[in-house]
């Protein structure tokens, strides 16, 4: 049975789009919406049938126990059910077809696993299942398993806790005796010291403070000799102990190693020219204008993503691909923020290479660019400026520096225009492309050091607003996030919340108004982390509402409502205290 599923309606050939969209900069097709609500559909079916069979279950335990719940099996697997959601939540993805007698129909597709299970006959199969049983896969990720138990046998043994309490008490005891040793010839040659400071010593007697001076020294390295000698034997066999663990993580590592490679060689896609290569290949091979990569490695999960998934059956069932688009469902992970219901970009780090290639032969939408005649850099108002700085509002749209497309207008390529006679890198500190508002140069080398010093020190004051796409509830009027961010590395430039890999990042706030399911809001970040307003307003742990026009953390509009409205800082030559404002164009 082909998972090649119709729309509820006959669609028209004036719906079909022209091209196929680019999977990293689209606004969903109608049709992909349509197409997204059937698949939604199906996965309530899917979770109600859970919560049935959960229920029957519970039901069944109760009679052989000889206790009926009263609220009867449906109450009881209520909350399981919430719980396998928030499990499940993932990026889902529809690719609407045409077959060679021009039906029109779409596939379905989950990121990973769906409810722990790498199949489901309502949407596309895996690239490559791994998850066979008695496959290669299996057998070598059962020997590497069982590596892991061979280490943790030998570092929860008890030969192996003795040994190294026996070397660690050892050692201590050493340290200990050499210590009160060294003091002891601390004392004794202080007191040969006082004797000879009276000037009253025969030669003799010196001769005798230096010959004990002598004996004391060589007594303690004898003493020494000895003492670090008994811990010999504790040590090679503590150190017998580790050279096994590091063969046996090494071991570990190199079929770990060898495993990945492997199975990324099974994962073979294929693109619209009929040609094929695996994961591995595109992932080491050199780099492409799409992708931008240069032979690394493929992230764990590679191949598993809904878009790849999806081209790659339509391409061997001979379905013609027409509009493709990919959304979250469910709750939101832990460090990303997700959004349920939201349509989302394919990711850069694991699907740039594969749809790279995929998409070969395929005539598709190219990525945007800015549009003719609009000239951000234009719209930059100049508010203070001196021999020494100046102080400047930002449009929205306009990069702060030149990022990976030099096409890509700046702040900084305009600030070289108007002061040619600047030195140093001019732009103290950065905000978003899509962010607006108050901005501070630097025009000589002394006055971007001593002004950076001051971002450093936290004695600069800078405060946002914004506008959620939400309303905070009534009780949420001011407050303090403190979440750490870190560059997503499969994603780029997406930030993710990370608690140990993650820089400090804190924010406050204030609720300006409520007004029409929107929330006006000011922002006073205390630290300056890429996108730490965004993330801060959309995760789940922050306030859960994205700023309006977000399109990496959000839903797009016609722009980000984030403006840097005040700035205040210590001029670096006067020393005088400025301030500078500028209200939000929203």
């Amino acid at each position: 049975m082909l998972p090649l599923h119709h729309f509820l309606r006959t669609i028209s050939h004036e719906e079909l789009p022209e091209q196929l969209n680019n999977p990293f900069h689209y606004t969903p097709h109608p049709l992909c919406i349509e197409a997204a609500q059937l698949v939604e559909a199906e996965l309530n079916r899917l979770l109600q049938t859970s919560r049935r069979h959960i229920g029957n279950e519970l039901l069944s335990t109760a009679s052989q126990q000889g206790e009926v719940p009263l609220t009867g099996p449906e109450e009881p697997a209520r909350e399981e059910d919430e719980q396998a959601a928030a499990a499940e939540g993932k990026m889902m993805g529809v690719l609407v077809v045409q077959t060679t007698t021009r039906e029109v129909g779409f596939l379905a597709a989950f990121s990973g696993l769906l409810r722990g299970e790498s199949t489901n006959p309502w949407f596309v199969p895996p690239i490559y299942d791994p998850t066979l049983p008695d496959g290669y896969f299996r057998r070598e990720e059962a020997a590497i398993s069982a590596i892991n138990h061979r280490i943790l046998a030998i570092q929860q043994s008890d030969a192996y806790r003795e040994a190294h309490q026996a070397l660690h008490q050892a050692t201590t005891t050493v340290t200990q005796q050499l210590a009160a040793m060294r003091e002891e010839l601390v004392r004794e040659k202080a007191a040969r010291q006082a004797l000879r400071q009276q000037g009253t010593l025969t030669a003799a007697e010196e001769d005798c403070l230096i010959s004990q001076s002598q004996f004391q020294k060589a007594e303690y390295k004898r003493r020494e000799r000895l003492l670090k000698q008994q811990l010999q034997p504790l040590q090679q066999q503590v150190a017998s102990q580790e050279q096994a663990l590091q063969q046996l993580k090494q071991e570990r590592k190199s079929r770990s190693a060898a495993l990945q490679q492997w199975l990324f060689e099974q994962y073979v896609v294929r693109n619209a020219r009929g040609e094929q290569a695996n994961i591995w290949q595109l992932f080491m091979g050199p780099s492409t204008p799409l992708t931008g990569l240069t032979r690394q490695a493929p992230p764990a999960g590679t191949g598993d993503c809904a878009a790849p998934k999806l081209l790659h059956y339509a391409y061997t069932h001979r379905l013609r691909p027409l509009v493709l688009a990919e959304w979250w469902w469910g709750t939101s992970p832990l460090t990303e923020v997700r959004t349920h219901g939201t349509f989302y970009p394919a990711c850069r780090g694991k699907c740039a290479p594969l749809l790279s290639f995929m998409l070969q032969g395929l005539s598709y939408d190219a990525a945007p660019t800015m549009p003719t005649g609009y000239h951000p850099q234009d719209a930059v108002e100049v508010l203070y400026e001196d021999s020494t700085l100046a102080v400047v509002v930002k449009p929205s749209g306009l990069c702060s520096v030149p990022g990976t497309d030099p096409a890509l207008p700046s702040l900084y390529a305009w600030a070289r225009r108007r002061y040619p006679q600047a030195e140093g890198p001019l732009v103290v500190h950065r905000l978003d492309m899509d962010t607006s508002g108050l901005m501070l140069l630097a025009l000589t080398p002394e006055a971007y050091r001593l002004l950076q010093q001051q971002f450093t020190d936290r004695t600069v004051e800078k405060r946002y607003e914004a506008i959620l796409q939400g309303a905070l509830p009534p009780t949420c009027t001011e407050g303090t996030i403190d979440l750490p961010l870190c560059l997503d590395p499969y994603d780029r430039p997406r930030q993710m919340v990370h608690p140990r890999h993650g820089k400090p990042a804190v924010t406050r706030y204030r609720v300006l108004e409520c007004r029409k399911g929107t929330t006006r809001i000011a922002f006073s970040p205390l630290t300056g982390r890429t996108h730490q307003l965004r993330v801060h307003a959309a995760h789940p742990s922050g306030l859960g509402i994205p700023i309006l026009g977000d399109r990496l953390y959000g839903q797009p509009a016609e722009r980000l409502h984030l403006h840097a409205v005040s700035l205040s800082f210590t001029h670096p030559t006067t020393g005088e205290r400025l301030h500078f404002e500028s209200p939000a164009p929203f």
